[in-house]
């Protein structure tokens, strides 16, 4: 099978012709349709990720056709459409994952291949409404807005709630659930036409961050403070979130791209009882119920562009340039 590894760190993506995988007892080989990227395959390439193990083969979301099993037990998956849970090993607790979580494409063999071994357990029905490429968009980043808002931040109808750095996967699954579930959506950008897209997509109005006063903009559209507020990006504008937040709200957080946040007044939060919530990717139970949650709202995964698997280095690069409104896909 072909599939698109990456040979040493700050190394182009090379495509090679590499051995088909054998399904071990309790795993199935998907025949992989598509793959989506994910700023985690990215850092990898840079040297920006914990633990980096090269060469290897990238990847964490695809969506494909199940062809074999290793379990006679599993012999009702042949054939099925399917979607993968990236998260593996996630553990007995689903407060927190265990010691041996780690997540698909790194040290495990990923998905930018034409195949792929896989636990059955992290296999999943591919809702039916998507295409393949939309379909590989979903899981690591809609299972980590899926936890993120409902299991960690518990978001309910009616509340208001932001979201910020949108455009990127995981922000984007953030926006489409939360309005999904009846609250109100407001977005973060940096990028007008983002902004604009965010609102054909459901958002209640949204702020261009760059701006000086982006803050007081957003409290002045939303006419007061937010329930929730899901967040990325860390750094500098952080400590405005928190002023944004209001009293016994939630802050949930799942990256750091712009730093760790300098200069937060702890008194802010307690005084006024404010949650500061982290959150990782997701447990099984946060998958299942994200993937029926997008079956039954008919939710479609927002796709930026699709590459040829041979062009899986332009896809990253394209990353890279941050222009993207989307997920990025591999056509395997």
């Amino acid at each position: 099978m072909k599939a698109a590894f990456l040979p040493g760190l700050k190394q182009p993506m090379a495509i090679e012709s590499v051995p088909d995988p054998d399904a071990a007892a309790g795993q199935a080989v998907l025949r992989v349709n598509a793959a989506a990227l994910n700023h985690r395959d990215l850092w990898i390439q840079l040297g920006l990720y914990a633990n980096i193990q090269l060469p290897q083969i990238l990847g964490s979301d695809a969506a494909g056709v199940v062809e074999s099993v290793g379990s006679p037990a599993d012999r009702g998956w042949l054939e099925r459409e399917v979607i993968v849970n990236p998260s593996l090993d996630w553990g007995n607790d689903a407060r927190s994952q265990g010691p041996a979580f780690r997540i698909l494409g790194m040290p495990d063999p990923g998905t930018f291949a034409g195949r792929i071994a896989i636990p059955v357990v992290n296999l999943a029905p591919k809702p039916a409404h998507l295409s393949w490429e939309q379909a590989a968009a979903l899981p690591l980043a809609g299972l980590t807005a899926w936890r993120a808002l409902f299991t960690r931040a518990q978001l309910q109808a009616g509340e208001r709630v932001l979201v910020t750095g949108v455009g990127g996967g995981a922000a984007l699954f953030a926006l489409q659930f939360a309005v999904a579930a009846g609250a109100s959506v407001w977005v973060t950008s940096g990028s007008p036409e983002k902004l604009l897209r965010a609102n054909a997509l459901g958002a209640a109005g949204g702020v261009n961050y760059r701006d000086a006063e982006w803050s007081q903009q957003l409290a002045a559209q939303a006419g007061g403070p937010f329930d929730v507020v899901v967040d990325s990006a860390g750094g500098p504008g952080f400590a405005r979130l928190i002023e944004l937040t209001r009293p016994g709200g939630r802050i949930v957080f799942f990256g750091a791209t712009t730093g760790n946040p300098p200069g937060i007044d702890l008194r802010k939060c307690f005084f006024r009882q404010i949650n500061l919530l982290g959150t990782t990717m997701g447990s099984p139970a946060d998958f299942a119920g994200m993937v029926d949650f997008t079956a039954k709202k008919k939710i479609v995964p927002v796709v930026d562009r699709v590459f040829p698997l041979e062009d899986a280095e332009a896809a990253l690069r394209h990353m890279e340039a941050g222009a993207h409104f989307g997920k990025i896909v591999l056509k395997c």
